[in-house]
């Protein structure tokens, strides 16, 4: 039976996370928490020839102790966007899809977005449309108020070591650019997905959910 999930915003959010979007009959991304450092709201996780790289969208700094994630601002005062394409551009031009989905993706690096959550929205929806994902995205209507029969994995995708297991999640394997060199490198952004494996994504994910025994 499928399941409800409720998720944080995520940039560019790792395989687990796409698994969730899924199998899920629908997906609620909580708009009202208050932001977290250090997790994939504002990172994500990418492989180069000498390991993980990660990729960090830097953010106005608030004025108050706490402010809700619907209300974070990007920071331009470096040109991020740049780097961040300049780095993708180096580990992946020469994975078999990256060239594909550059008139997609390449606009995400160019734009200027004022908030976080609505760049991570569009994110969002941009990736689920190259993977034929079917819209089920709905946002929290207060941080209390959580669906019933939800199932929140607000803070369970994370990078964090001490994050409880999934026992939903078991990443199926792919041939990564520095799989030769590396090995496998499981749950990077699904942005490592899509340009190894392109239309293969989907039966990628649908692989890499498992269900309870």
């Amino acid at each position: 039976m499928s399941a409800t999930y409720l998720l944080s915003t995520a940039t560019f959010a790792p395989v687990q996370f796409y698994t969730k979007m899924l199998k899920a009959e629908r997906v609620y991304i909580e708009q009202f928490e208050n932001f977290i450092k250090q997790t994939y709201r504002n990172r994500y996780t990418i492989l180069g020839g000498n390991g993980t790289i990660d990729l960090i969208v830097p953010l106005v700094k608030s004025r108050g102790a706490k402010t809700l994630i619907k209300d974070i601002e990007i920071a331009y005062d470096t040109d991020w966007q740049r780097t961040h394409w300049r780095t993708l551009f180096s580990a992946y031009n020469t994975s078999p899809y990256f060239e594909f989905y550059t008139d997609d993706l390449l606009p995400f690096f160019e734009k200027k977005y004022n908030f976080l959550f609505d760049f991570n929205l569009e994110i969002n929806r941009v990736i689920s449309d190259l993977i034929e994902l079917e819209s089920n995205v709905l946002l929290t209507e207060d941080f209390q108020q959580v669906p019933e029969e939800t199932i929140n994995f607000r803070e369970r995708i994370s990078p964090k070591e001490k994050t409880p297991p999934d026992p939903n999640f078991n990443a199926a394997p792919y041939t990564q650019v520095f799989s030769d060199k590396l090995g496998f490198t499981s749950n990077l952004s699904i942005l490592d997905l899509l340009f190894n494996e392109g239309p293969n994504s989907y039966s990628l994910l649908t692989a890499s959910y498992k269900e309870k025994d």
